[in-house]
């Protein structure tokens, strides 16, 4: 598979400006121009997958900004994948690439694990570790969130019709350290017209099929669709998730999809209204998240719906098509590039001037927060969905602001 659709890419290089580490380092082995040349020659047998080739794919961040910007439409998306797998099935890594990977694999898909390291990473951070654990252990988020939706959320909108029903993905690191954005997502969409269905479930796979887990993703991903069985469609609210159900046959919706359904929805049903939103005066810096802006095209996704709210301006920080440094599992196996490209995206945000960060990624929250807490300047940091729902309850700036993860 991997020689045929290397074959679509014309060598033009418009991918290489939109390419995060082709910006940072200039190098053709590190853009996607580059290591679609090394995916062909190792797939016919002229090159080695020796280590430093090896190396050259586990820099790309999948962030698949090149997939918008090729004007040949290749499926740079579906060749990184294939050829993790392919790495991860033919190279030996080294003992502590094994032992990470190993951990982060048992750890991040299982909430209940998750809990427990989460709590423990504080002791883990003042105690000496290895070299591999200490970007887990810097990169813990320090907040959680007990907060669930409830197993079903009726419709809060009258109508003379049955409400349409959804399923809610509530994630794995989503449903322990952003468990209020899942309980949000819930209200916001009871609030637009639907009923909302949050069965017991697990992980997507999402992470694990951007490691080049193919088989163990394949696994959470058939388990996450018997859960939604008999459910028209899944609302995600986590845009690397969303994407990879998508490219996975499930139905599939991202948050402002289903919005703008609703919207349409209530055109039909003249009686049918979304309740006043009540103004909300802040500044929010909207970073799009890769995957909705470049895998799910979604660019922007979430302005229209902010700038409905009174009072709230939306401003985008510079190089909105350049990643944040987080894409999975990267700012913990490669976290010198991601730190460079989270500071980056910091600096873009604060100098927007803004009183509030909000990307719709759970990834993209916790890297850009951390970022900012480097640069000395935490910002509160929140899903769009937050401020979305902040605004129908009535909840004010300030008690929004005083609440909010930084």
């Amino acid at each position: 598979m991997i020689e045929e659709l290397t074959k679509a890419c014309v060598h033009c290089g418009f991918c290489l400006p939109t390419c995060p580490t082709y910006v940072l380092w200039n190098e053709e082995m590190d853009s996607p121009r580059g290591r679609i040349q090394l995916m062909e020659k190792t797939a016919t047998g002229t090159l080695r997958l020796s280590p430093t080739v090896v190396e050259h794919f586990d820099r790309c961040l999948g962030c698949m900004a090149c997939v918008s910007s090729c004007p040949s439409g290749v499926q740079y998306d579906r060749l990184i994948e294939e050829q993790r797998h392919v790495v991860e099935r033919e190279h030996e890594r080294t003992r502590a690439e094994r032992l990470q990977r190993q951990l982060l694999f048992a750890t991040l898909p299982y909430p209940r694990r998750l809990r427990w390291a989460l709590r423990l990473a504080p002791l883990g951070r003042a105690l000496p570790a290895p070299a591999w654990a200490r970007p887990m252990l810097e990169l813990a988020p320090r907040w959680r969130s007990t907060e669930r939706p409830a197993p079903v959320t009726p419709a809060c909108v009258e109508s003379t019709q049955a409400p349409p029903r959804v399923g809610l993905l509530t994630g794995c690191v989503q449903s322990v350290c952003f468990g209020d954005v899942n309980a949000a997502t819930a209200r916001v969409l009871a609030a637009a017209g639907y009923e909302v269905v949050a069965p017991a479930q697990g992980c997507c796979g999402a992470l694990s099929a951007h490691a080049g887990r193919a088989e163990e993703s394949a696994r959470f991903t058939e388990r996450l669709a018997k859960s939604f069985a008999g459910l028209e469609s899944i609302v995600v609210n986590a845009s690397g998730c969303g994407s990879h159900l998508k490219d996975h046959g499930l139905p599939a919706l991202d948050l402002t999809e289903a919005l703008h359904r609703a919207e349409l929805r209530r055109a039909e049903l003249r009686g049918a209204e979304l309740r006043d939103l009540v103004p909300l005066e802040l500044k929010v810096a909207y970073q799009d998240s890769c995957h909705l802006r470049h895998a799910q095209r979604l660019p922007a996704a979430w302005r229209s719906v902010l700038e409905r709210i009174p009072g709230l301006t939306v401003v985008e920080p510079a190089e909105q098509d350049l990643c944040c440094g987080s894409a999975g599992i990267y700012n913990v196996v490669q976290p010198e590039a991601a730190r460079e490209l989270g500071d980056r995206k910091a600096r873009h945000v604060l100098a927007t001037g803004a009183d509030v960060y909000a990307s719709a990624n759970p990834g993209c929250l916790v890297q850009v927060s951390q970022a900012l807490h480097r640069a000395g300047r935490p910002l509160p940091a929140l899903h769009p969905v937050e401020l979305l729902d902040a605004s129908l309850r009535g909840a004010s700036a300030t008690e929004l602001v005083a609440s909010a993860r930084r």
